[in-house]
């Protein structure tokens, strides 16, 4: 938390990123470096909503982990890949939040009704939580409609749906601020907001 010279404490804003479909092509499952595939223009446009002051924190439900195709350590493993991977393009990740539950299909410990697994609000608030986040000047950028109600319920004030990742469906769009092409255009919406 910052203070300013009169000792007041600021908040900051942030813009929280879905991973599949957002920052990556998802083709299913995606738990290794060779299926990986990044969407064009994700390091550029997120090394533009770092100059506009906002905190990146990706938000991630990872079902594939809870249905056994693939380990927490193997999701780590490709997560701090692509850490570094940002990271040597200039743009600090500030937080990286995953939910690996299912409530039917997981296995084991896996298999529970957890408040992190989107629509639920759990990632977003404890990111919330730990960086100081203000929700009313913060932005979700999603690709599906359980991104947006998650959103809703954080109180994550702007709502972005991307057409890069799942088919858009009506209450998708309903619940969303805006519909973008891609992550591309999300660095001069935002700025379009903010004049």
């Amino acid at each position: 938390m910052r203070s300013d010279k009169f000792g007041r404490y600021s908040v900051k804003k942030a813009v929280f990123l879905d991973r599949d479909g957002v920052i990556n092509v998802d083709s299913g499952y995606v738990h290794t470096i060779d299926e990986f595939e990044y969407i064009e223009g994700v390091f550029e446009a997120c090394s533009e909503i770092k100059q506009q002051g906002y905190l990146l924190v990706v938000v991630t439900n990872q079902a594939g982990i809870a249905r056994g195709y693939y380990s927490e350590d193997e999701f780590e493993q490709l997560t701090e890949w692509m850490d570094w991977n940002f990271a040597d393009k200039g743009v600090d990740l500030d937080g990286i939040y995953y939910c690996p539950h299912h409530p039917e299909q997981g296995l084991g410990e896996y298999k529970q009704d957890c408040d992190c697994r989107k629509p639920k609000p759990g990632m977003l608030v404890s990111a919330q939580r730990f960086l100081k986040i203000d929700m009313a000047q913060s932005v979700m950028v999603g690709d599906k409609a359980d991104d947006m109600r998650a959103a809703i319920a954080a109180g994550v004030a702007t709502r972005i749906l991307v057409r890069t990742g799942k088919a858009i469906d009506k209450e998708g769009e309903q619940l969303a601020t805006v519909v973008l092409d891609s992550i591309a255009d999300v660095p001069n919406y935002l700025k379009q907001q903010q004049k």
